[in-house]
């Protein structure tokens, strides 16, 4: 037998005999552990039971948005701060006011001539419970384009009302804004 071949054949002997040492050697426990799982109870508030949600209970932030073609479109961040839950549904009211801090005419509209870049704030209007700490948001938008001889107004800060005849929610951006067209501003619901 050639040296090759024997060291084939020593090579394949090794093989066998690690394979099946290692199979007499092995020994498989299984082990079946039952286990009992309690699940406790929880009752769920429903959204039709919640108290609508007062601007006095968030804390509201203006996110700055983006201009361009003459139109300004930005998003507003409401947290909740109270203890409880209560729920949001449809649109905000909005109140502009100036420097001086007097109320000026203005208009919010829920009717957008544009598409608001978060998806959440092009759907329909649907309620949301809100709890401490949780937040919502809706999106804004406005033409700052003059109509004719018009000037524009300018807000420092804008409140922002869950329901009509409800308490509000300041919100003051990083600089004022300036809705042309009567003031009109544009909303999104809630999201």
């Amino acid at each position: 037998m050639s040296r090759g071949l024997k060291s084939l054949a020593i090579f394949f002997a090794f093989v066998i005999i690690f394979v099946f040492s290692r199979h007499y050697l092995t020994t498989t426990t299984t082990t079946t552990t039952s286990t009992t799982t309690t699940i406790a109870s929880s009752t769920t508030t429903s959204l039709a039971s919640l108290t609508t949600c007062q601007g006095r209970d968030f804390k509201g932030v203006y996110d700055e948005g983006e201009g361009a073609a003459g139109t300004i479109v930005a998003s507003v961040t409401l947290s909740k701060q109270t203890p409880g839950s209560c729920v949001v549904d449809g649109y905000p009211t909005l109140t502009l006011q100036d420097e001086t801090g007097a109320v000026f005419s203005s208009t919010t509209s829920t009717t957008s001539p544009i598409q608001f870049p978060v998806a959440a704030a092009n759907r329909p209007a649907s309620k949301i419970a809100v709890t401490e700490g949780g937040s919502i948001s809706f999106s804004l938008g406005y033409s700052d384009v003059p109509v004719g001889t018009e000037v524009c107004a300018s807000a420092v800060t804008i409140s922002v009302q869950f329901q009509r005849n409800g308490s509000t929610t300041p919100v003051t951006p990083g600089y004022p804004i300036q809705p042309c067209n009567a003031a009109t501003i544009w909303v999104s619901p809630f999201y």
